[in-house]
């Protein structure tokens, strides 16, 4: 007891006293220079995990939801607005971003084990991928989608009828937006239930 008590007082006179050599000013100014560079890299290496570039580095990714991907209107498209797989599947938020960033790790386990290394192990779980991510998007009201998408910016009178009513239900029932639009990125998986088939 008396040798926690020991290093709990040198401890605090480290802390009340930090040196001898450098005065208090030089050691909060070498803290926030050495924050500035932890902060900058941290956000460096975390902006670089959002490439388009990094997500297909594997080929579980690039021979499968990236050829697909390159079908749809969010790669290629009259306005040349191109969404990335970090727009639809990594919130903008720093809170919301750090949770997924952690929630992905679970992707790097996958590769790991290689459950999903062939095509045929990748569509033998893609149901299961899918309502999981459907899941995290119905979770935060399709947050991701509305960085772009919004609702109330929408001109109805410019859209098809089709889109018109389903949308106005949308707004007045506080729908998300995948609710309706699974599959806008990617194929449907099989063997979905129905209330997905949205």
């Amino acid at each position: 007891m008396a040798d926690s008590n020991g290093l709990i007082g040198r401890c605090w006179q480290a802390l009340r006293h930090p040196s001898a050599k450098y005065s208090l000013l030089t050691l909060l100014l070498a803290g926030f220079i050495g924050g500035i560079i932890f902060w900058g890299g941290f956000n460096t290496a975390v902006e670089a995990t959002n490439t388009e570039a990094f997500c297909i580095g594997c080929h579980e990714m690039r021979e499968n939801v990236y050829e697909e991907y390159k079908k749809t209107i969010h790669y290629s498209n009259r306005t040349g607005v191109r969404a990335v797989c970090s727009d639809c599947h990594v919130p903008k938020e720093w809170g919301p971003k750090m949770l997924r960033k952690i929630q992905a790790t679970r992707e790097l386990y996958g590769k790991v084990t290689g459950s999903v290394d062939t095509h045929e192990k990748f569509e033998a779980k893609r149901l299961q991928l899918a309502e999981r991510e459907w899941k995290r998007m119905k979770a935060n009201n399709s947050l991701e989608c509305r960085n772009c998408h919004s609702l109330v910016s929408m001109d109805s009178e410019k859209q098809k009828q089709r889109a018109r009513k389903p949308h106005e239900m949308a707004m007045k029932d506080g729908d998300a937006c995948i609710d309706c639009h699974k599959g806008i990125a990617h194929q449907k998986p099989q063997g979905m239930k129905e209330d997905d088939e949205g």
